[in-house]
């Protein structure tokens, strides 16, 4: 379960304070896929870096699992984000030097895991991502973006992670393969029990969500 508690996050510029995420509270439950949406300027993108642990807020809590990360240190952060939670962006952010295989088995490898233990579970998730095994092998630029978008998502559940973040996952994609993705991450938080929480200014998108949290102006509205 994700638990977020009167989140604010304010920001100064000279004699001006302005909050970017304004008291916001909200529950996600474990399996759940769900959407934050809201125009440019909303909160969407500092509201997804302060629940992926790369901003500290300025008052409330974030709560995953029986973890609160809003008071963790800077050591046990880096060992949560590596641990608890996977990434997914817009512009699928692989390694273009790495094969499928060994973008997948990298989290893995950076938290220890041995080799033939990492390369099994990067098989075994491209293969639930539906990356046919003739493509495990190839560098991301000879990826179509649907395919590299299947090798990013595969990567961020390569540590059994809590929480997926999801920014814009289908914004460089197609509309029928945009579907195909989110079809994908709904299936995904079903079957590995992850929380999925997608930023999308795709209101088409959003409606496939389980939740839909709309933000405005650093405020969550109905």
């Amino acid at each position: 379960m994700l638990k977020v508690k009167n989140l604010t996050k304010e920001f100064t510029s000279g004699d001006n304070k302005f909050k970017a995420v304004n008291n916001i509270n909200l529950e996600v439950p474990d399996g759940t896929f769900s959407a934050i949406i809201g125009k440019s300027g909303s909160g969407k993108s500092t509201l997804l870096s302060l629940l992926g642990a790369l901003d500290n807020p300025t008052s409330g809590s974030i709560e995953v699992g029986d973890q609160n990360i809003s008071k963790m240190g800077d050591r046990k952060l880096i060992t949560y984000r590596r641990d608890k939670i996977g990434f997914v962006f817009q512009n699928y952010s692989l390694i273009p030097n790495l094969t499928a295989l060994e973008n997948v088995m990298m989290p893995m490898e950076f938290a220890g895991v041995n080799m033939a233990k990492s390369k099994q579970r990067a098989i075994d998730l491209l293969k639930e991502v539906g990356l046919s095994a003739d493509k495990h092998l190839r560098k991301p630029g000879k990826l179509s973006g649907g395919e590299q978008q299947r090798v990013a998502i595969a990567r961020s559940l390569a540590n059994h992670p809590q929480l997926i973040l999801a920014d814009e996952p289908t914004g460089n994609l197609d509309s029928a393969t945009g579907k195909i993705i989110i079809d994908l991450l709904k299936n995904l938080a079903k079957k590995e029990k992850t929380t999925i929480l997608a930023v999308t200014h795709d209101t088409g998108i959003a409606n496939q969500a389980e939740a839909i949290f709309k933000l405005q102006d650093g405020k969550l509205v109905k």
